[in-house]
């Protein structure tokens, strides 16, 4: 949902029709002014224009309410009836795109209100009766964000289905693992990929971590110290869903670390998926050449007709400092609020929903993009052979022979010196030479200086074997399943 030019039109053709009339209508609470906020202050102070999207879940909020004032005898049931009979009118309104949003009515709360009002008569202004926006505002934003978390955690795991198939494919295909960006040891590309798979399988943990904290309900705070009429509030969660009650009304109506705390969450998922763009940008590049994404994922260049740029894995890259920027907003927004509700925390929704958004957008477009990618073998195994990657190899064997490590270590380090000089790879060394380092070495030696023996000695829980990735790759599946 890319809401920002939709914002700004909906915003602008407000504006407008706020400016046409010369009679505004009353807000909720101007009884105690003598005279109506400035235009200017209106439009600076409104947030209709963003939370608009919060409207079923304020209906939701809103009926789950009723239902409670209803069964406590604080409204009667006409007045019940009244009111979830002009909800459906503005549900199918708002479904339908038919409902007539007014800037004059501030938020997303108070246009529902005014409408339902219109309906309902004044079963609808007895809705509010025990409840106040500020409540009221922190259940819609819960109930939002918890339907969001459940999407993307779905998301997530079809992203990790897309890493899966690529990793079951690849368990035994050969590449250079890195450190320091330099070649350090063989891997399979299968296993690389199954990296990503656990962080992402990290992802969601914490989003399902996240969840239980957003999954309180803060309605019944009221504005600040609860109400003094005779509600269930335990009837209202339990209706809704959440898990139980926010215990405090001033924390119910004053916190906001649920949505910090997803926006940290999808600061790390993004983080992941950074780390992923920039290895496709440099495995795609000529200089690497390990893959090839799609065309479907990339753009050409106005001036250069050969190129092929990895567009979306940039982009990415980019709308990660975007999420973690507003993970960073959140945190400078609550830092210095007092005790209870403040009108800062109006700007919590659209850092909120730009980071919902950008990591939803993301997610499914690098699932189609992942299940595209085709591989170079051949290009893959021939970087495997730079760089010495069996040095470590050739050191174990000399260990399992006898020799201590470090003495295994500097044996090793002086035959790739040696390597480098004639330029060639370790691997291409004779016996002969190899001796020279170390008598120790024998005609077996080879066994261990090729990447499959390489790769076949790591068999072990979390090791590249390819019997290993492949058990893996199965286990995985079953986390997906359960």
């Amino acid at each position: 949902m890319r809401a920002a030019f939709s914002i700004l039109t909906a915003f602008s053709a407000m504006s407008k029709n706020t400016q046409k009339k010369k009679a505004r209508p009353r807000a909720a609470w101007s009884g105690r002014f003598a005279e109506p906020v400035a235009e200017r202050v209106q439009r600076y102070t409104a947030s209709v224009a963003f939370d608009q999207r919060l409207a079923e879940h304020d209906i939701r909020g809103s009926l789950a309410h009723a239902r409670m004032l209803a069964a406590c005898a604080v409204i009667s049931k006409r007045d019940l009836a009244a009111i979830e009979s002009g909800m459906r009118t503005i549900l199918a309104e708002l479904r339908g795109g038919k409902f007539k949003w007014s800037l004059a009515s501030e938020d997303v709360h108070l246009n529902i209100e005014r409408r339902l009002t219109a309906l309902a008569g004044d079963a609808g202004k007895r809705l509010h009766t025990a409840r106040s926006r500020n409540d009221q505002v922190a259940t819609d934003v819960r109930l939002w964000l918890r339907d969001a978390i459940d999407a993307i955690s779905v998301q997530l795991a079809a992203l990790q289905a897309s890493l899966l198939g690529q990793a079951e494919h690849h368990a035994g295909t050969v590449m250079p693992g890195f450190t320091h960006l330099q070649v350090a040891q063989p891997v399979t590309f299968g296993h690389h990929l199954m990296a990503y798979f656990e962080m992402f399988a990290r992802d969601r943990e914490r989003l399902a971590d996240c969840r239980k904290r957003v999954n309180r309900l803060p309605l019944g705070a009221a504005a600040l110290a609860g109400t003094s009429y005779p509600i269930d509030r335990d009837m209202v969660a339990q209706a809704l869903g959440f898990d139980g009650v926010c215990a405090n009304s001033l924390d119910a109506v004053s916190d906001r670390d649920f949505a910090i705390e997803f926006c940290a969450a999808a600061a790390l998922i993004m983080t992941h998926i950074s780390r992923l763009s920039e290895e496709l940008v440099l495995w795609m590049s000529p200089r690497y050449g390990f893959i090839r994404l799609p065309d479907r994922f990339c753009t050409g260049s106005s001036i250069m007709p050969q190129k092929k740029n990895p567009d979306v894995p940039e982009l990415a890259r980019g709308k990660t400092g975007r999420v973690a920027g507003h993970l960073m907003a959140l945190l400078m927004l609550m830092k210095a609020q007092p005790l209870a509700y403040n009108k800062d925390n109006q700007e919590d929704k659209e850092p909120l929903f730009d980071s919902v958004d950008t990591v939803s957008d993301t997610l499914a477009i690098f699932t189609d993009m992942v299940a595209g990618i085709e591989v170079d073998a051949d290009a893959m195994r021939a970087a495997a052979l730079e760089g010495h990657s069996t040095a470590t190899d050739l050191a174990d064997y000399l260990v399992k022979k006898g020799l201590p490590f470090r003495d295994a270590h500097e044996a090793v380090a002086r035959a790739v010196r040696a390597a480098d000089a004639r330029g060639c790879d370790l691997a291409t060394l004779g016996l002969d030479e190899l001796r020279q380092f170390s008598p120790l070495v024998g005609a077996d030696v080879f066994k261990v200086l090729t990447l499959e023996g390489s790769l076949a000695s790591r068999n072990h829980v979390g090791g590249t074997a390819p019997a290993r990735v492949r058990a893996a790759v199965k286990q995985a599946h079953r986390r997906l399943k359960a």
